[in-house]
């Protein structure tokens, strides 16, 4: 049919005046101006252009959608006679939009199935996904594949991938990765490439992440943005900033990416340096860029960089939003100005969930936990507001540290109130509030019922276990994490040797490295392997992990050179302690401390001494730790008139008041030089009660010089301290032997039968061919104990002729164990080294008298260790003069 000419030109000045008018809309989209828009609407009315013009009513729909009044969009849709698929999916995108999904799920549901196309399912699906129904939107997704004929297209895949990314499911993920590949014209996507990039790198498969950015021939900036938080998450900070400088192009979320990455991973010089060059390329930091370089400013306590930045905000940004706010505030706290901090809270216009948090973390942080808890009151207070689960984690920090287990339990309720009960911050601080008020079960119970845990989640409740002393029940923890970090392994390694499993501690390290390579020690980890090696006095294992330490670096961390200075003190080694102190740049106040301790373990006082002058001298003020090294280094070499010059010191020039060791200390002191009245008058004056230390430094110093009725004061004082520490009850039994009143002997042995004390056996052990030989009275199973015995007979014997008097009446004194493992280093350590022997109780005045005598007859150099200090035995003298 050939239409006339004039209706030729009719239609034809209908379809120009169709098509400006759509335009028309577009520019009232453009300018945000509904009002006009309405008017358009109300001239097609009154023009006759509708209802009938499918194509100007779905512009309107459009229009609408986009000014976000869906509703005026419905009464479009609903007056068009004759709908077409364009009409119900602009809608459906309008509703979807506007965040009311639920009508548009409603709209599609009333959809013709022969109306739908490609276009209707990738809209329902997105829009479910964008409003965060992602799973409804995954079930769509399956319908579209089961029900209909339609085939899933580039738009549609993204939308699954990201609805699999929000949910965390990355199973679903790789199998819709797998579907995409069977789909040949999908298989080089750009689109879905940058979708699985992004989806596999929020779900921590960065190696899968990796091998499809391998393979993509083009590249966007976000996509790159994306890898190199990937890589950072990978493999730290070196790979993503690689990836930076590969860039073709960059943009602002580029450089913020980069330097939030070098911030977050503790390098804030780097951090600062990027932010500087971002400057000089002429990028305009944003709120974001700021926040990363004061966080970087915090971690490194550079106040000076912290103010310039404050100041460039104040010259550069219109005003301080939320965001720069909290980290100015988060930066006061962390470089010790709070005072600052709060007067820049107080003036902030605008307050968010972490401004509160960061100024509640910063009063925590200087112990002022009330403050921060009624901070928390103001916080829940303020109208419109809530908690969210950082600053809930937060308050709980305050709650632990005060072990306020009444006020914890009420922010618990509140957590659980508001949503927040089982969020596994919140669930992890609430663990660790219950193990510090010592309410384990609690603590299990509650990590049991957690739906979801983390790395802390179960290093926590190891910790827990570990501090409670049960060492099996953490293993079995340790042993069932799902995935540990260096933290699970050094909280490990920490329960073992604090509790005296220092071996385990070792080789618990050395399955760290055969089983998890991609774990890497920290300085950390070789401070907990080193004080194992120092209490083990295995010297050989001391120096290997040394040799880890050196390959990875660590060598000038100041913590674990303070850790080798103690492990060389304690392995008898205080020459190479002095010299790592003298290597150290940087000396900090334990640097100083370890090796004054040190020195006084080996009984040289005046060295004590002079190391703390030196230490005063360089600017370092003393802490009550350097006045212990100090007054111990006293006490050993008998240094009274100084020992109590530096006592009076600490109060009168550093602020110091003394507590319960240093008078440990000064009540030994004055003991061993046998001022025994004037040392219970200090005990008697003291502002606090006397502990066991105290009135065990009292009571040793009675067997000293035989004060038989001091001693039982003493001794009277620690039976109620401590009823069943043997110590106390041997001491003083020895000295009614010393004495020979037999009768009170026997009556404190009945005693200790009596209250079930069993006197802890004294163990002496030694390192020979990398084995440790352990030596006790009453074990006398050693392959070589036959030798053993006729060499130490053999040496009784000769020290006889030099008037040495055996004892008769107690047999076992003459096979202490320390001198059955002295016998034996004799027998098998070659004549030139010296023979090391360690004791976990004090050497008795016999067995003193014997390894003298042992090292002025064989012309051998010995070092004992026991539970005191250390004795160097040379040409028949030890270094303590036999004051000790």
């Amino acid at each position: 049919m050939v239409w006339p000419s004039p209706v030729l030109r009719c239609l034809n000045a209908y379809m120009v005046a169709s098509h400006r008018l759509s335009d028309v809309m577009k520019a009232c989209v453009k300018l945000g101006t509904a009002s006009h828009g309405e008017s358009i609407h109300a001239h097609l009315i009154t023009s006759g252009f509708l209802p009938d013009s499918v194509f100007l009513s779905n512009h309107l729909i459009d229009m609408y959608g986009k000014f976000r009044l869906p509703d005026s969009a419905r009464r479009v849709f609903e007056e068009i006679p004759q709908r077409n698929a364009f009409s119900w999916n602009i809608l459906m995108m309008s509703f979807a939009d506007c965040g009311r999904i639920t009508d548009a799920l409603q709209l599609f549901g009333e959809m013709p199935e022969l109306e739908r196309d490609e276009v209707s399912w990738n809209t329902i699906i997105a829009g479910c996904v964008q409003n965060g129904r992602g799973e409804e939107g995954l079930k769509l997704f399956i319908r579209m594949l089961r029900d209909s004929e339609h085939i899933p297209n580039s738009f549609t895949l993204v939308s699954v991938l990201n609805s699999c990314s929000s949910l965390c499911w990355i199973g679903l993920g790789s199998q819709i990765h797998s579907f995409s590949l069977k789909l040949d014209a999908l298989v080089d996507d750009h689109s879905i490439q940058c979708a699985l990039v992004s989806m596999y790198i929020k779900l921590c498969d960065i190696k899968s992440a990796q091998t499809i950015f391998g393979r993509m021939i083009r590249f966007d900036i976000l996509t790159w943005n994306s890898m190199m938080v990937g890589l950072s998450k990978l493999s730290g900070v070196d790979p993503a900033l690689q990836l930076f400088n590969r860039m073709p192009e960059r943009d602002v979320v580029s450089w913020n990416t980069i330097i939030s990455i070098m911030s977050q991973h503790g390098h804030g010089i780097e951090c600062l340096n990027l932010f500087q060059e971002m400057s000089k390329q002429g990028w305009r930091p944003n709120g974001i860029t700021y926040a990363s370089a004061l966080s970087a400013c915090a971690s490194l306590s550079d106040l000076d960089w912290g103010k310039h930045l404050h100041a460039r905000i104040l010259r550069g940004e219109l005003h301080i939003d939320v965001y720069i706010g909290s980290a100015l505030v988060d930066m006061y706290c962390k470089c010790g100005l709070l005072d600052s901090a709060k007067r820049l809270f107080d003036l902030l216009p605008e307050r968010n969930e972490v401004s509160w948090t960061s100024m509640m973390a910063g009063l925590v942080q200087h112990e002022l936990e009330e403050e921060a808890l009624a901070l928390f009151k103001n916080m829940i207070a303020a109208q419109d507001f809530s908690a969210d689960h950082y600053a809930l984690a937060t308050v709980l920090g305050s709650c632990s540290n005060k072990k306020n287990m009444n006020l914890g339990v009420q922010v618990h309720a509140y957590a659980i109130k508001n949503g927040f009960g089982l969020a596994v911050p919140v669930a992890n601080a609430l663990v660790s509030l219950y193990v510090k008020c010592e309410n384990v079960e609690a603590a299990n119970l509650l990590f049991e019922t957690m739906p979801m845990r983390d790395i802390i989640s179960w290093t926590t409740m190891v910790t827990a276990y570990s501090q409670m002393g049960h060492i099996s029940r953490a293993r079995n923890l340790f042993d069932a994490m799902p995935e540990r970090n260096i933290v699970s392994w050094n909280s490990m390694m920490t329960a073992y040797i604090r509790h005296g499993y220092g071996e385990q501690g070792l080789k618990l390290y050395i399955v760290m490295l055969r089983e998890e390579g991609r774990i890497r020690p920290d300085w950390i980890t070789f401070s907990i392997l080193l004080n194992a090696c120092a209490d083990l006095a295995t010297l050989k294992h001391g120096r290997q992990i040394f040799n880890h330490i050196t390959k990875l670096g660590l060598d000038v961390n100041v913590s674990v050179a303070n850790g080798l200075i103690a492990m060389y003190s304690k392995c008898g080694r205080i020459k190479e302690a002095s010299t790592v102190f003298d290597l150290i740049v940087d000396k900090d106040l334990v640097s100083w401390n370890s090796l004054m301790t040190g020195y006084a373990q080996h009984g040289q006082g005046k060295r004590v001494i002079e190391i703390f002058e030196k230490m005063l001298q360089a600017g370092i003020k003393p802490d009550h730790i350097s006045y212990v090294a100090v007054l111990s280094g006293c006490s050993h070499a008998g240094l009274l008139s100084e020992g109590q010059l530096y006592f009076d010191s600490m109060s009168k020039l550093h602020g110091l008041s003394p507590i319960p060791e240093h008078y440990t200390c000064l009540i030994d002191m004055l003991g061993r030089a046998g001022y025994l009245e004037e040392a219970e008058k200090v005990v008697d004056q003291m502002d606090f009660q006397p502990n066991a230390d105290i009135w065990g430094a009292l009571l040793s110093a009675c067997r000293i010089h035989g004060n038989t009725e001091l001693a039982e004061r003493a001794a009277s004082e620690l039976f109620k301290l401590d009823p069943k520490d043997s110590g106390s009850y041997v001491l003083l039994a020895n000295m009614y032997l010393d004495g020979d009143n037999l009768d009170e002997a026997s009556r404190i042995r009945k005693l200790m039968h009596e209250r079930g004390v069993r006197k802890h056996p004294g163990c002496s052990w030694i390192e020979v061919d990398n084995r440790i030989h352990s030596f006790t009275v009453s074990n006398m199973n050693h392959p070589q104990m036959d030798d053993i015995l006729k060499t130490l007979d053999d040496l009784i014997t000769r020290f006889e002729v030099l008037g040495y008097v055996r004892n008769i009446n107690f047999r076992s004194l003459s096979h202490h164990s320390e001198k059955l493992a002295v016998a034996f280093g004799l027998l098998s350590i070659p004549a030139g080294r010296p023979i090391e022997v360690m004791k976990n109780l004090r050497v008795c005045r016999d067995c003193h008298l014997v390894i003298k005598l042992v090292s002025a007859v064989t012309g051998r150099e010995l070092v004992v260790r026991d539970a005191s200090r250390f004795h160097h035995f040379k040409d028949g003298i030890c270094s303590c003069d036999d004051y000790w």
